[in-house]
């Protein structure tokens, strides 16, 4: 069993930054290409961000390249959600998620899911 606990969430003003954090527990091992995926109220899950397990390879939604940065550190177990020039409508709860293929994020059907953080921009 795999455990993905987020962190770093929390209310900010428009154009802020918010760094989130993930740690992974557990059978980590099993944890290869990880992401983010959030949830706006009242709107469909959101692919994110996600990055291999090497690290070598980084996708992002349009929405927020050039401002989301995801990074991880496999010694920490841990993933990052670097957020930039935060916008209201990146409100969300933001959720960390993993697969088991290391070179392959699943968005829609990851093999692990964390319990997700709340992001909320003011204008």
């Amino acid at each position: 069993q795999v455990q993905l606990v987020e962190s770093g969430g929390g209310l900010v003003q428009a154009g802020g930054s918010l760094r989130l954090s993930c740690a992974a527990s557990g059978r980590t091992f099993s944890v290869g290409a990880m992401g983010w995926i959030r949830q706006a109220p009242g709107k469909e899950r959101e692919f994110v961000a996600s990055i291999t397990w090497s690290g070598a390879t980084t996708l992002y939604t349009d929405s927020v390249k050039g401002r989301f940065a995801v990074s991880r550190d496999n010694a920490k177990n841990t993933v990052y959600l670097q957020m930039n020039s935060l916008k209201p409508e990146d409100t969300a709860v933001y959720y960390c998620a993993a697969s088991q293929s290391r070179a392959v994020f699943r968005p829609t059907s990851p093999d692990y899911w964390g319990q997700g953080t709340q992001v909320t921009v003011s204008s």
